[in-house]
């Protein structure tokens, strides 16, 4: 679709938006949101006709594009066969969803619990583990991110937790494993991914391992920035939580359905947790829709014990429909070999590429469609660009190259000193080389700042 400039209309939607819209992490008088006319694909435009590809996914969601006529078509045909109905009953769009998401799950995750979203995906699977238990403790990471409802607030590791922090959350944060910051001193993958599962085992005995319910981590971090585990991390958390008796949750929300081109994160490092969460890219994000993936063993403690928990709009009709078609697109599509195979052979190497030609690029990493640049303001010092935490004036340098990047016609995901790249899974090798060339323009605004 070829965008239609319409400044007037652009100018209504904003000041309607500015009256009465309360945005989320964000001082409201501070913030200037884009008024969106359109999105098609792998682009979105504004009400000036301005096109822009979308590194972002949206919120990492988009993951075979905006408006794709599948999808969009069976919302539509949905709504007029069966707008909703009541989660307690079984309806044709609820059950085959679940049918296909466990067709894709590792392991024995079986059972599909469906929510909203991820954050109260993250809240039921820590609510399950407890049942299950008996115990009252949660352990996970810094550096991470689960969710904006209280429970799962308290379980993220990064600042967006500290105005909500109860402190009696009954949450414990540990190191994860992350060379490139070590803290654990250490100079290899392998010696990481030591002294991490060392510090793991060493925080549990102190903690009391009879305490803890659940260990909970993202497969491959996201917003945190996108760390790739060390070989045998994940395995030696699995080998941790089966000496324990702890439940082990894999957090997918942003990982799953593609983004690492794989179905799911846990398949590239060959692990079944006990709990799987996902949501965002089961259905692209059309229609609201999350859930947990269940185990047998822990689906079979509520076999004949009521679980105590559910939601209105569990499995929504029309999110369960758009689950279903996302998910025979990407299968028919290829939509998963296509993110593994622009990640090996484009995203990877062109990366790498920029930064040799970048000062300001300190690491990159990745798979799939799931990368990182870490921006520094000396590589050998490896100083971020901008402080932990950095607002106002302080960030003054990833807002430079943010500006930079949209005005050269690129959406991009900017998080503490990091841009991501993280476009739609489906996206075109063209359109994937058409915006690592404007990042490579906005990196040189990052150079700036650095020496």
């Amino acid at each position: 679709m070829t965008p239609q400039p319409n400044p007037e209309a652009g100018a209504a939607v904003k000041a309607a938006d500015r009256d009465h819209v309360f945005h989320s992490w964000s001082a409201q008088e501070l913030i200037d949101p884009l008024a969106v006319a359109g999105a098609e694909g792998s682009y979105f435009w504004d009400y000036d006709g301005r096109r822009y590809l979308d590194f972002s996914s949206g919120l990492v969601y988009t993951n075979v594009g905006y408006q794709h006529p599948k999808i969009v078509a069976a919302i539509q045909e949905q709504a007029a066969r069966m707008t909703t109905f009541a989660p307690a009953f079984a309806i044709e769009a609820r059950s085959e969803a679940a049918r296909l998401i466990a067709e894709r799950t590792p392991g024995d995750l079986d059972k599909i619990f469906f929510t909203n979203g991820g954050a109260d995906a993250v809240e039921h699977a820590i609510r399950m583990a407890r049942l299950h238990t008996g115990r009252p403790k949660v352990l996970s990471a810094y550096r991470s991110y689960h969710g904006g409802t209280q429970q799962a607030v308290n379980i993220t590791g990064d600042p967006r937790r500290w105005a909500s922090d109860s402190g009696t959350a009954g949450v414990v944060h540990f190191w994860a494993p992350y060379l490139y910051r070590s803290r654990f001193y250490a100079e290899t993958e392998e010696r990481e991914c030591a002294r991490a599962l060392e510090h793991l085992e060493t925080t549990i005995a102190f903690e009391g391992p009879s305490t803890v319910a659940a260990i909970i981590l993202e497969t491959i971090p996201g917003t945190a920035g996108i760390m790739v585990p060390p070989p045998g991390y994940l395995a030696g958390v699995r080998e941790i939580c089966d000496k324990h008796g702890i439940v082990f949750v894999l957090d997918e929300v942003m990982a799953g359905f593609g983004r690492t081109g794989e179905w799911f994160a846990a398949d590239l490092f060959d692990v079944t947790p006990d709990l799987l969460t996902f949501a965002k890219g089961v259905n692209s994000g059309y229609v609201p829709l999350g859930g947990v993936a269940i185990s047998g063993a822990i689906a079979e403690t509520f076999g004949k014990r009521p679980y105590p928990g559910g939601l209105t709009y569990s499995g929504h009709p029309l999110a369960c429909a758009a689950a279903v078609a996302t998910i025979g697109v990407m299968a028919e599509e290829g939509v998963v070999e296509n993110a593994a195979r622009l990640g090996e052979s484009v995203v990877g190497p062109e990366l790498r590429a920029l930064a040799e030609r970048h000062p300001s690029v300190g690491e990159v990493r990745g798979v799939g469609m799931f990368w990182a640049l870490e921006l520094v303001r000396d590589r050998e010092t490896r100083e971020p660009l901008v402080p932990y935490n950095a607002a106002g004036e302080a960030n003054a340098p990833m807002a430079a190259f943010a500006a930079a990047a949209k005005k050269g016609g690129l959406w991009p995901f900017v998080n503490m000193n990091r841009t991501h790249v993280v476009p739609p899974c489906n996206i075109s090798e063209a359109e994937l080389k058409e915006g690592l060339a404007a990042l490579d323009s906005a990196l040189s605004v990052a150079d700036e700042y650095t020496g």
